[in-house]
């Protein structure tokens, strides 16, 4: 993709991760369109809509590879058994729609990149993991499965399909870590629980790589860790970002108190994730900001 122009479908092109990847396919000359929930009112706009898997799949024609980042925020609201549905049917039911859509046109893209996620892996402990390790157990894991599994037209299609097992994107934008600067900033940051679980991170610049990556490189299929090659601990992120905002970090949060606060979500926020990207680093790719003092750095 990052040689003659290409036409890309992407879904989730809104999101923080999807936002800064059309804007750096746009930057090298691409054509973007964007998948929206609504009728489309532009001629980089096609409909789509995930809950009926619709998807005006006319739009889609032409295009050299879909990028299929949409899904239900995991950290934005607590965890009811209804958000819980919504988490689950927006990845399971969005990635049959664009897949089956996919499978349909008469001459499909080369490829089709699905967003995922390393809860796939469930709590991995201190123990490393690579694209080979087995899905964990848990509400995470059982939907990373399904999502997954949801692209299967495209593949019974002879399409290229890869999945991006995405970890903590460090970004002041959004995601998880966005709500964690103002909060470090004034200087209330802390170590969460024990502080001894690991937090498998990325550049936000490194994520948008990554994918263009994925795209470009045909050995990519199935699954792709999309972390930084050294995960650290809790404990080492309160430090690295301390440092970075030149803020003490003397609160602790403790597990209890998450709970509470947060619900289910929290046994998320509390596990630990070793998670190695084994098969970017031996595809050739190379990271920008490969420890966590340079990926806070990247976004101060």
């Amino acid at each position: 993709m990052n040689h003659s122009p290409s036409r890309i479908a992407v879904t989730g092109a809104s999101g923080l991760i999807g936002a800064a990847l059309v804007r750096s396919l746009r930057a090298d000359g691409h054509e973007v369109v964007r998948l929206v929930r609504r009728p489309a009112r532009s001629g980089d706009e096609v409909e789509w809509d995930p809950k009926r898997r619709y998807v005006d799949g006319a739009g889609l024609a032409g295009c050299d590879a879909v990028v299929h980042l949409a899904g239900a925020g995991v950290g934005d609201r607590r965890w009811t058994a209804a958000y819980k549905k919504e988490i689950r049917d927006s990845r399971v039911l969005g990635t049959t729609a664009v897949a089956e859509a996919v499978a349909a046109l008469d001459t499909p893209p080369k490829v089709l990149l699905c967003g995922s996620a390393i809860g796939y892996y469930g709590d991995t402990g201190d123990r490393p993991v690579d694209e080979s390790a087995p899905a964990g157990r848990g509400f995470l894991p059982s939907v990373c499965v399904e999502w997954e599994a949801a692209a299967g037209a495209a593949v019974a299609a002879g399409v290229r399909v890869a999945h991006a097992r995405t970890g903590l994107v460090v970004s002041r934008q959004g995601g998880a870590w966005g709500r964690l600067f103002p909060i470090f900033k004034a200087g209330l940051g802390g170590r969460i629980g024990s502080g001894a679980q690991f937090w498998s991170f990325i550049a936000l610049h490194d994520e948008v790589a990554a994918l263009r990556h994925i795209l470009d490189t045909e050995s990519l299929t199935g699954p792709v860790n999309l972390t930084a090659p050294e995960p650290v601990t809790n404990r080492e992120v309160t430090a690295a970002m301390g440092r970075a905002l030149r803020r003490p970090t003397p609160f602790p949060v403790p597990a209890a108190a998450l709970k509470v606060a947060l619900g289910d979500f929290a046994e998320d926020v509390l596990s630990s994730q070793r998670v190695v990207p084994a098969r970017l680093l031996e595809s050739g790719f190379r990271f920008a900001f490969p420890t966590v003092d340079e990926a806070i750095a990247s976004v101060r």
